[in-house]
Parts: C-alpha cells; structure tokens; sequence
C-alpha cells in the first residue's frame, strides 16, 4: 500500500520540473504557465471533497481501482496532448484520479493493530513522500532522454499495472455507513463546523502545502535562470535532496504515537519558515549557494512531511467511522493552499524574481505558527 501510494500521487508532481518544456511546447505564456500544476492539484481539490469521503460509504477496494483506471486513462490525455486544452483537461483528471491515496490512507489505517495507527499512517506517508519527491527528478532525466510526453506515457503503464495489482491484493471492506451521497457531503460541512482539531489542522497543513507547492514550482525556475543556468537533468539532480524529507513520516507517525504531537508540530513550522530564511541568501549563483538551496529543499520538505503525518494521525483517532470523510475534508482543504501555492509562485518569479517569492513562501508557515500559539491543550 505505501508502494501505490507513491506511484499514484507522483502522477501529479511529473509536470512540476517541466513546466518550462511543457508551457513552451503548448504555447502557454509565462504568467499562464503555473496552470500546468494548478490544474492537477485543482483536481485532487476536486476528487478529496467529493470522491474520498465515499470511502465511508461504498467498498473501498472498487473506489481505489476505478480511481486508479481514471487515472491511466488521464495519463494518456496528457501524453498524446498537443495543444494547452487538451493538456489541462486531462491534468484536471489525473488529480481526481490520484486521490486513491487518500483512500488508501483511512483504509490501512482501519487495517492497523490497536496503538500503532500512527505508526501505519507514517509508513504510507513515507512512501506517498517517496513519489512525490521522486517525481521530479525521474520526470526530468526521462524528458533530458526524450520528450515531456515520455513521462506519461510510462507512468500510464505504471497504472495499468498497479490496477491488477491492486485487484488481487487488496481486502474487501465494506463500511456500515446508510447515509445518501447528499448527508454524506453535507455531514463534511458539520465536521468542519464542529471539530476544532480538524479546522486547525487542516488551515496549519494549507500554509504549509501552499508554501510547499509553491517552492517547487519556482525552484526550476530559478535554477534555469542565468543565476544558475542549469539544464533538465541538473535540476532533476537536485531535486533528488527532496527525497531525504520522505523519512519525516515515520519518524512523525512515532513521535505521534508517543503522545507528542503538539512540540513536532511546533517544530515542523519553523522548519519550514527557517528554509524559505536560508534561500534569502542567494544571490550568486555559486556552488555554496547551490548547497544553501539544497539543504533548504531538505528542511522545508522534512517540515511540511511531517505536518501532514501528524494531522492525519490526530484526526484518525476521533471516529474510525468518520475517517474517509475527515481525510477529504483535510486534504481538500489544504491541496485549495498548494494550488493557489503554485499560480501565486508562478507569477510571483515572473513578475518580481526569488527574493520576493521567498518572502511570500516565508509568511505561510509563519502565519500557520501564529495560529499554532493560540491552540489550547
């Protein structure tokens, strides 16, 4: 299950890196070309609210699979997309697609021995980290051998596979729930309205994705600018740091275990805030620079990695028969952050260069610790 949660959510961080290549050959202007990420985490946005929270109604074996067939079929619109329309509908969804993640997510957690529910969700989240920072980097050394269509053409045949795989291994679990589609959504609403910790975490982790999101649609940017000057395969290279952040889930899931939830969290966003302080220190292009930068993608992706794990595990422990639902409205409401994240980031570079997009990735996890010091025990 942590193997398919990677190859399924890496699916929406392939066109990350390649924003450059792709918006060139669809003929997006600069200003448009954060579209490219947007629509996909738009998408997942979509596929959280309204998809995930079925999960507490319909067996889940047969939602995960018909997420992940959607998914291939999507994959394959965008590989043999030629023009922007085109691209953007199928990037649309490959985000409702890849929301099998977030049923997977609730559904090891429902399979996990008593006391080790954190222990479960910091092992799926490691290996949802893993694809998603190897995402970028095998994104960029396939499009360096061929061309950006390259990608997902291969990640549809991933799918495919997973498919079968899926079918044969997962159990079937089939919730109690008799709510209509309509309560169900609308009992999301009430949650939000009533449950403090899922309010919270879900604003502290939409600061901290957005700020996320934002970094590593910009990063590509910058170090392919003359500062830089890197090519594709350069600046897969690099974001290969990103993959030391994906042991932050276990390691968070542990620490949840142990009754410390509140001093990680804390942590976790400065973490953050200090990554986006470090890159104010680049100026030159140099080599210690490109070092400053690298250590920075570490921290902020070990911070933001271990959020996530430590909100999910302080919402699973409410109700095990609200768990689908609390995850959607959690993950949709923090993937509405990395979505404005990367169109802000975008035009942010475009318009005013790093230093002013790193002040901006900066106020998100600041904003997120202000809020954190008003939360009572």
């Amino acid at each position: 299950m942590a193997i398919a949660c990677g190859l399924i959510v890496a699916n929406i961080y392939y066109a990350q890196p390649l924003i450059g290549p792709i918006s060139g050959s669809l003929g997006l202007s600069p200003e448009a070309a954060g579209l490219i990420v947007t629509m996909s985490q738009i998408g997942y946005g979509l596929g959280l609210l309204l998809v995930v929270p079925l999960g507490d109604l319909f067996e889940n074996k047969k939602l995960v699979l018909i997420s992940v067939g959607l998914c291939a079929v999507a994959l394959l619109g965008a590989a043999t997309a030629h023009s922007a329309g085109p691209f953007l509908i199928s990037a649309l969804f490959i985000g409702v697609g890849s929301v099998a993640v977030q049923m997977l997510i609730p559904f090891a957690s429902h399979l996990a021995p008593p006391g080790q529910a954190g222990r479960v969700i910091g092992n799926l989240l490691g290996g949802l980290m893993f694809g998603i920072m190897l995402a970028r980097p095998l994104s960029g050394i396939v499009t360096q051998l061929g061309s950006w269509h390259t990608i997902f053409y291969l990640s549809a045949a991933c799918m495919i596979i997973l498919f079968v795989l899926l079918y044969r291994a997962l159990p079937v679990r089939k919730p109690t729930s008799k709510l209509s589609y309509g309560e169900l959504i609308g009992s999301m609403l009430s949650m939000m309205l009533t449950l403090p910790v899922l309010r919270r975490r879900a604003l502290y982790h939409a600061c901290l994705f957005g700020t996320f999101s934002l970094f590593w649609t910009t990063i590509p940017l910058l170090l392919a600018s003359p500062l830089f000057n890197l090519d594709q395969a350069q600046i897969a290279m690099f974001a290969l740091a990103g993959v030391a952040g994906a042991i932050a889930g276990p390691i968070a899931g542990r620490l949840a275990d142990k009754g410390w939830i509140r001093p990680a969290t804390g942590l976790a966003m400065i973490a953050v805030a200090i990554a986006y302080l470090l890159t104010q220190f680049v100026h030159r292009g140099s080599n210690a620079e490109l070092g400053l930068l690298t250590f920075a993608a570490i921290l902020l992706d070990f911070g933001v990695a271990a959020n996530l794990t430590l909100g999910q595990r302080a919402l699973f422990v409410l109700k095990p028969e609200l768990r689908s639902r609390l995850n959607g409205m959690y993950m949709s409401t923090f993937f509405v952050g990395g979505a404005l994240g990367s169109g802000i980031g975008a035009w942010s570079f475009s318009h005013s260069g790093w230093s002013m997009t790193a002040w901006i990735g900066f106020s998100l996890p600041a904003a997120a610790l202000l809020y954190f010091m008003t939360e009572r025990k």
